[in-house]
Parts: structure tokens; C-alpha cells; sequence
């Protein structure tokens, strides 16, 4: 995620420096994941009139719906903070507020005339009228942010002590109240869960990593406590009431040469996530992002994180059992009386899928058990068979290459060292793995491929050399639709659909959409670069891009029918103000709402906060372009989308 178009070294928190032929439609394979053309009159529930590609400083819906800037980087988050004024800002005070670059939401629904803790009873009541809206805030941009930067690498070095602190305060997360009225979505600042997360709240480690001699520091020889969460991105929601962040671009957050440290298994681990001297000084204030001072601190981060939206006193935790890697997100399959199974990806060029299994069943009725269910479990990385088949690879020491041989001590190991171990165990690599989620109307899964210009072998999975544009793949565990086995070890996988233009005069990079013909979707139809993935309640697809601005047109929202003759066929719905892209798609349970991030805006080649390319949202002259979410809904109050 959040690659800006004008300067490409930038791909995930704090990096700041540092074939195949697709002529025809995508085919549909994979029993019951796509129906018959007798069931049409169902799947043509998207109804709305398709925007075009374009690119400008505002951002464009279609006709016949509004948006409300419900939160802005800096809004306060309580009445006791006073209007936004940047340049007056304090980190203290950043710590009440609405963070920076949103990524991820959730909205996690208050039921109607309660005031319990228990999550799972809120999930329950599925109230689209109030709610708390949980909002991940990726990396922050100080030359965007601040006065006196001249461009984006002078904000990399020589930051203030000031600066940075503001910085790690606007990291994190958001928990804010929203309710909806016949005026409209409004923030309710006097509420009690109202709170920030961000890269200094105190966090519990758990998992077969917590307590290990890699995540012990001066700080806490335990290595069970860690302070704060970084690089978050995509995430998940649990049915018992808690949320999922992820934590992935949080190598560039640390400086150091890794060549000069004793412990040889931690060179080979701080340069796979890009930690090198010239990375961001925050080091410099803030010595346990210095990994010559504290060489372990870095182990500490590129978790899951799981916190309890509705209970404000409660303390996040990192969950190693989910491996640690650069995580895009884990969303959730839950059966009841089954395991629970979350997918994910690591966004990265030539990094992996991942399933994790957990050990017990989700009881609905115990919130308890389920609170267990994501930290004893087994993760899994994806093997891709070109003919089509799948296997997914035990992360287990002391199973197959996963030994004292090959450098793993135990299971903390494995999973502190994730990467490696996929990629020993012959995990497919893929074009940066990014949303991985499942529909929940057809039981299939999807995985977000963004690009990869890295590549130059090429297999069925990942088909195109220096891919540009991105694909998406669907996955089919075993079974019948609405009873397929998430569990089992194999799976079947077909390609959904390939990103670019379907009249792209190189077939290499020709686009690839809908069943019969890549012409059945408009010329404002086709995307590039599919980066988050969300389903609303009639199983429609919508996927938010990061990189159409490389084609010509910006970033935005594109729906698209899963199932029936308009599969794969994408409709132009939300496109972003220049130098920004969508983020976190998320729809009220009842449909009528959806609520996107825009990351970024204005973030462009020799764009700052003295002289930005433009102000979204507020165009206001005494303001900075500020990261903002969205509350899109329609004129006449139906369904989005329909």
C-alpha cells in the first residue's frame, strides 16, 4: 500500500529512499465461486452510474450520492483539545488527536440502549446507526506535515526532537464514536471511547515469541512488553468484538548499519526489512529505534495486533503466533464449533500468502475461548501449482527444513523469522501479496496482488514479467459454496482477474476482466495495482487501487459482481484527489453507508507543506493537504451501490 506515483522508492512506512499474454476475459474454473447465467437478474445489483477516469484535486462520486468529511489528520478527539493549527501542534496534543495517514476501518457497531464491555454482544446487535470507528494510521510524511522542508528526502534526516515525537503521536490508531442522524454521520467528541494508540502505548506480547532472548531489550528484559505499534496498515475484525492491526513498513523507522552487529542472525534479519543507516533518524531522540543501541527492538515489531475497541482500559496486544512480516492485514473465517482461519499477505515483491489455523473452535457464546483462538494456533505460507492447485506449508520447527540445521533455535524462531522459513519451505513468491480477504457469500477467498517490478520468472500464479499493473486470485478450499473447509491443507486457485488496460497495445500488460470478453466493462472500468479488497451485504467486491495515477487517472474504488455473467466486470465508483489513493474500505452492516480512507493527498513530486500541489479537503489556504475519511452514502438513502 501507498506508493506514491511520482516517487516510487516509497512504498510503506518511513521508505522514503532507500509472461504471460492476458488477450482474452479471465476463465471461471473453481466450482461455486461463479453461477449460472440464469441467476443474472441477481447479480446485476450495481445499478449506479459509472464516474470516468480523471485527475484533479477533488475527489468524484457518482451522481445521486454525497460524501462527509467525518475526520481530518488533527481533528480533536475530545472537546477539551481546541481547533486544528498545525503549526502550533504539540505531541501531547497530537495524542488526542485523529492521526495521520489513515489506512484500515472497521466500524464496530454500539448496540442501542447498552453500555457493556463484552464486544461480541455489540457485533451482535449489528446497529449501523451508532458505532466506533477504528482507524489505522500507516506513516507519517513530515514534509507534508511541517514548514521548512523543501522535499520528501530532507524530511529523512535532521528531523527535530520535536518533530519526531509529533510524529510517533500521529502513528497508530484511532477509536472514535460516530452516530448517524437524519443529519447526517457526526463525531461524538465526548465520548468515553474515544482514544489513540500510537508508537508509544504500552502493549503485552504474546505467542511462541513472547518471552524469547531476540525480543529482550534493556527496556524490558522480559520480552513480553513492548512499547507502541508502527506501520499499520490493513487489519481485521474478530466476531467476538475486538480489532486486527497490522504492522508493516517498520523496518524504515530504524537506523543503524546491521553489517556491524555481533549477533549474526540479526544482519541477515535487519537488512530483509530494510533497516540501514540513511533510514529516518528517529533514532537520534528515541535510542531504542537505534538497532546499535538496542539491536533487538526491531523483533519487537512486524506483528498482528489485537486490542478491544470497547474497552477503553483494556491493553493491546501483539500476537506472534501470526508470524512477523511486513503484514498488509489477517481477516477472518469464522465457523462455529470450527477452527478459526485468517488470511493474510506480506506486502512485499517476492514475499508470501499466509493462512493461520487456530489450535481450539469459535464458541459464539464465549468470548472467553475465542480471546485464545489467535494466539494458539499453526501459521501456513501458500505453495501455487501451476495446474492449478494449491498447499498450504506448516510453519513448525523442527518439520521439514525448519531445524537447528537451518538456524531455528524453536518456534519462536520460525516465527520471528517468518520470511525465511516460507521461503524454505517453498512457498510460492508473489507479486506483493497485499488484502486478503474472504466473501462471505460464495466462501472463496481473494488475494490483492499489487505488482511487481521485480520480477523475471514468471509461473501460472504470477504471470507476467515486470508486472505493472497487479491481478487478483481466487482461492476455493475444499467443498461445497457456504461449507467449504478453510482448514484443509489444499485448495484450488484460478486467476480472477488481471489489472491494466484490456487495450493495451503490449500483451504483457494488456488487462484482463469479465467472463466473456475483456470487453465487458467500460473504458472508465479497468484499474491497475489492486491494493484493499472489501464485500458489502450482497457479496459485491470492491477493491481501492494504489498506482492508476502511473496510467494517467487516479486512485479510487471500483465494484464488481463475484458471481453470474458480470463477474470480474468492474464499474468506476470513487476516484481520489491527485497524489492520493483509497484506503479501508468498510460498509455499515446495513449497506447505506461506506466509509473510506484517502490517503496521502497532494503527495507529489516537490509538493510540501510550504508549497503543497493542493489542500483536500478543506482548500483552505492557512491549512496543509490532510489524510481524511469518508462517510459516502446516497441521496435517497438505499443501499450503496445499488
Amino acid at each position: 500500500m501507498n506508493e506514491s506515483p511520482k516517487n516510487p522508492a516509497r512504498r510503506s512506512l518511513f521508505k522514503f529512499l532507500g509472461g504471460v499474454t492476458a488477450t482474452g476475459a479471465v476463465s471461471s474454473l473453481l466450482p461455486g465461486c461463479s453461477e449460472s447465467e440464469s441467476e443474472k437478474p441477481t447479480h446485476n445489483s450495481l445499478t449506479f452510474k459509472e464516474i470516468p477516469h480523471g485527475l484533479d484535486y477533488q475527489h468524484h462520486l457518482p451522481e445521486g450520492y454525497k460524501s462527509t468529511v467525518l475526520l481530518r489528520w488533527g481533528d480533536p478527539l475530545n472537546r477539551e483539545e481546541t481547533s486544528f493549527q498545525p503549526e502550533e501542534l504539540s505531541a501531547s496534543s497530537q495524542e488526542q488527536r485523529f492521526g495521520y495517514n489513515n489506512d484500515f476501518i472497521a466500524f464496530m457497531p454500539l448496540a442501542a440502549g447498552t453500555s457493556s464491555t463484552q464486544g461480541y454482544l455489540h457485533i451482535q446487535s449489528k446497529n449501523s446507526d451508532r458505532g466506533l470507528l477504528c482507524v489505522n494510521h500507516e506513516y507519517t510524511q513530515p514534509h507534508l506535515m511541517f514548514p521548512g522542508y523543501n522535499d520528501e528526502y530532507s524530511a529523512t534526516r535532521g528531523v527535530s526532537a520535536e518533530h519526531v515525537a509529533i510524529e510517533q503521536a500521529a502513528c497508530g490508531h484511532s477509536i472514535v464514536e460516530i452516530r448517524r442522524s437524519k443529519q447526517g454521520w457526526k463525531v461524538m467528541a465526548d465520548s468515553p471511547y474515544n482514544r489513540r494508540i500510537t508508537s508509544t502505548t504500552p502493549m503485552e506480547i504474546t505467542g511462541p515469541a513472547a518471552g524469547d532472548e531476540r525480543l529482550k531489550t534493556r527496556q524490558d528484559p522480559s520480552g513480553t512488553q513492548v512499547l507502541g505499534t508502527i506501520g499499520n496498515c490493513a487489519g481485521g475484525k474478530t466476531p467476538w468484538g475486538t480489532v486486527l492491526i497490522a504492522e508493516e513498513g517498520f523496518g524504515g523507522a530504524f537506523q543503524g548499519d546491521p553489517k556491524k552487529l555481533e549477533d549474526s542472525r540479526e544482519i541477515e534479519n535487519h537488512q530483509l526489512f530494510g533497516i540501514k543507516p540513511e533510514n529516518r533518524n528517529w533514532g537520534d531522540h528515541d535510542r531504542r529505534f537505534d538497532i546499535q543501541v538496542e539491536p533487538h527492538e526491531p523483533n519487537r515489531f512486524g506483528w498482528m495486533v489485537e486490542f478491544d475497541p470497547y474497552n477503553p482500559q483494556s491493553k493491546p496486544r501483539k500476537l506472534t503466533s501470526l508470524g512477523r512480516f511486513e503484514h498488509e492485514g489477517f481477516t477472518l473465517v469464522c465457523k462455529p464449533g470450527q477452527p478459526i482461519v485468517a488470511y493474510g499477505g506480506d506486502d512485499d515483491e517476492h514475499q508470501f500468502v499466509y493462512r493461520y489455523v487456530s489450535q481450539d473452535n469459535y464458541q459464539p457464546e464465549d468470548p472467553d475461548t475465542n480471546r485464545k483462538l489467535l494466539v494458539n494456533g499453526t501459521l501456513y505460507a501458500a505453495r501455487f501449482a501451476d495446474d492449478g492447485s494449491g498447499e498450504w506449508l506448516p510453519l513448525i520447527y523442527g518439520q521439514g527444513s525448519l531445524t537447528a540445521e537451518n538456524g531455528f533455535r524453536n518456534q519462536a524462531d520460525v516465527m520471528i523469522d517468518a520470511r525465511r522459513a516460507a521461503a524454505l519451505l517453498g512457498a510460492t513468491p508473489m507479486d506483493r501479496p497485499e488484502d486478503v480477504e474472504t466473501n462471505p457469500h460464495n466462501d472463496c477467498t481473494y488475494v490483492m496482488l499489487t505488482k511487481n517490478k521485480k520480477r523475471s520468472d514468471t509461473d501460472a500464479a504470477n504471470p507476467r514479467a515486470r508486472n505493472t499493473a497487479g491481478h487478483v486470485l481466487e482461492l476455493a478450499p475444499p467443498g461445497e459454496k457456504g461449507n467449504r473447509n478453510h482448514t484443509s491443507a489444499q485448495f484450488q486457485w484460478q486467476q480472477f482477474l488481471l489489472g491494466g488496460n484490456p487495450n493495451a497495445e503490449n500483451p504483457a500488460e494488456r488487462g484482463a476482466y469479465g467472463q466473456q470478453s475483456p470487453y465487458d466493462i467500460s473504458e472508465h472500468g479497468w484499474f491497475a495495482n489492486p491494493d484493499n479488497v472489501a464485500f458489502d451485504p450482497r457479496g459485491n467486491m470492491w477493491i481501492a487501487t494504489d498506482g492508476c495515477e502511473r496510467f494517467g487517472f487516479h486512485d479510487g474504488l471500483w465494484a464488481m459482481a463475484t458471481e453470474g455473467p458480470l463477474r470480474a466486470a468492474p464499474k468506476h465508483f470513487f476516484g481520489c484527489p491527485q497524489g492520493a489513493e483509497v484506503c479501508g474500505p468498510e460498509f455499515t452492516p446495513d449497506g447505506k453507508t461506506l466509509f473510506i480512507a484517502v490517503q496521502h493527498p497532494a503527495d507529489s513530486r516537490n509538493s510540501t507543506y510550504d508549497h503543497p500541489l493542493h489542500r483536500w479537503p478543506d482548500n483552505n489556504p492557512l491549512l496543509p493537504p490532510r489524510p481524511s475519511v469518508l462517510a459516502i452514502y446516497r441521496e435517497d438513502d438505499q443501499i450503496v451501490g445499488s
